[in-house]
């Protein structure tokens, strides 16, 4: 079976074919970083990780791109509106870039905690302005684009495939664009490739049109096209940016060049929170670093890829500690295997020879690891199915755990089974550690231990007892934990 993925263009799975043999080019739409990373983003990134790991896993030469979104993205994700980044500013009271590399750094954390491969190019938007306005005066110069008054609009009625991936009829699309339609367009539906800035926008640059910064996605064919080409593979994303964003990219790349953009496009679906939306508006989002309180890293990833990355995943506690207990179930397979291997580790230095110690000549039980290897990939080529592949992995634990419980173990099958685990668990999936720790089901131990010293301290300020105070942070702050004080209470990190 080879690898079928689904294709949002077609609406379909389609057998996967890489436009260059043996090589793979995938661009990932990256966080526009104006807060802390929240469990939609764990969602998303996660669920790429497992494409790009399972396409390396198959040998293809993979080339990840996943950009930074530094400027340009309006609070309305159109051509209204403040950008998102220079809002934090103005309430943080910092400049714009000081909340971009705040942000950034944070948002690595949480991917690296999560086990989220980095990408082999984290491109910002910032650092591409010269090929964003090259773009936006090609288009103009082919008739698809117009300027207005310091800014440059798509005109979406010059190409005809505007709409192929979300499929929205012109209608839907003018209903969506803004009751009092910008009257610079000539259509309502009509995007901003270049903003004229106010005096008092803070980010903004030199063009031929005067003083403005990129339309949010420009941007992404300006990175895109840079570092993979003209058309490449694969382009993903979350299903909510199929339009307006992937929708405005197919149309002003493939005007620009006159090719195909994007041969396959992959979404995730969103996550809910007790069967809500999440949205700022509701208060009901989950920031990874408060969610990593009370979960272990590893449990959140685990729960993300029980379900299809094109499936709606529910975030709640219950579902949490379902997942925590099932990875635990899991890990705890393979920590006896592994001390069962160390036990006759340690039976062969000991240079027992096998008329005294029999271990060597027992039979280990048939299990036939080809077969699991097998099922499994079947599971990853049909559209990368993890819950599937994940199943796989719980039937191999089944076995094992037979084989241990007999008694009769052979050094190298247990040696052939920990390193299927450590290839489908680990490579492939990113679930199984290398070192499998003592307790592993979840942080909250830990973490409520920390919050008790937290409260303990707090105690202590509300006694004014200062030097207790400073103490118990410092103590804290050598064990890599940092402590901030703020307006609305003490919150705490790994540092």
């Amino acid at each position: 079976m080879s690898l079928k993925i689904y294709n949002t263009l077609v609406r379909q799975k389609e057998e996967f074919k890489t436009i260059v043999e043996g090589r793979v080019n995938i661009y990932v739409c990256g966080p526009t970083v104006y807060g802390h990373s929240h469990i939609g983003h764990a969602k998303s990134y996660v669920s790429f990780d497992i494409v790009v790991r399972y396409l390396r896993y198959l040998g293809y030469k993979t080339l990840y791109v996943q950009n930074i979104t530094d400027v340009g993205h309006l609070t309305d994700d159109a051509d209204e509106g403040e950008d998102k980044i220079e809002k934090q500013s103005k309430k943080d009271r910092v400049h714009p870039m000081q909340v971009v590399e705040t942000y950034t750094r944070s948002y690595f954390e949480d991917m690296d905690a999560l086990g989220v491969v980095r990408p082999d190019i984290s491109p910002r938007a910032t650092g591409h302005i010269i090929e964003q306005i090259e773009i936006a005066r090609d288009l103009i110069k082919k008739g698809f684009a117009y300027e207005k008054n310091g800014s440059v609009y798509f005109n979406v009625t010059k190409f005809k495939e505007y709409g192929k991936l979300s499929r929205r009829p012109p209608e839907e699309m003018e209903a969506g664009a803004r009751v009092d339609v910008n009257p610079e367009k000539k259509h309502a539906a009509d995007f901003a490739l270049w903003k004229k800035a106010e005096s008092e926008h803070i980010m903004q640059w030199q063009s031929p049109w005067g003083m403005g910064f990129p339309g949010w996605h420009l941007e992404c064919s300006a990175m895109s096209m840079k570092y993979l080409g003209e058309t490449f593979d694969i382009h993903g994303g979350g299903m909510e940016n199929q339009f307006p964003h992937h929708e405005c990219e197919i149309a002003q790349s493939e005007c620009s060049t006159g090719k195909q953009f994007v041969k396959y496009w992959i979404h995730n679906n969103m996550v809910t929170v007790g069967g809500q939306k999440m949205g700022k508006s509701l208060g009901n989002v989950i920031n990874l670093k408060d969610a990593f309180k009370k979960y272990s890293p590893l449990v959140v990833r685990f729960f993300i890829l029980q379900s299809h990355y094109r499936s709606t995943l529910d975030f709640t506690d219950e579902a949490l500690e379902g997942a925590s207990k099932g990875l635990e179930k899991l890990l705890n397979t393979i920590r006896n295997l592994r001390e069962e291997i160390e036990k006759l580790r340690k039976l062969e230095d000991r240079k027992i020879d096998a008329q005294d110690s029999s271990f060597k000549s027992q039979d280990s039980g048939f299990i036939d690891l080809a077969g699991f290897k097998k099922a499994f990939g079947e599971a990853m080529d049909d559209d990368f199915n993890t819950p599937q592949a994940i199943g796989i992995l719980f039937d191999l634990n089944r076995e094992v755990n037979t084989i241990l419980a007999g008694g009769k173990t052979n050094m190298q099958t247990l040696q052939s089974i920990d390193a299927l685990y450590n290839e489908l668990g680990g490579t492939v999936l990113g679930i199984i550690p290398s070192h499998v720790e003592t307790q592993t089901s979840s942080g909250a131990d830990e973490n409520d231990l920390i919050q008790f010293i937290i409260e303990l301290r707090t105690e202590a300020r509300a006694q004014k007892l200062w030097a207790m105070s400073d103490k118990i942070r410092d103590g804290l702050k050598n064990l890599g934990i940092v402590i901030e004080d703020k307006k609305d209470g003490t919150t705490w990190r790994r540092g």
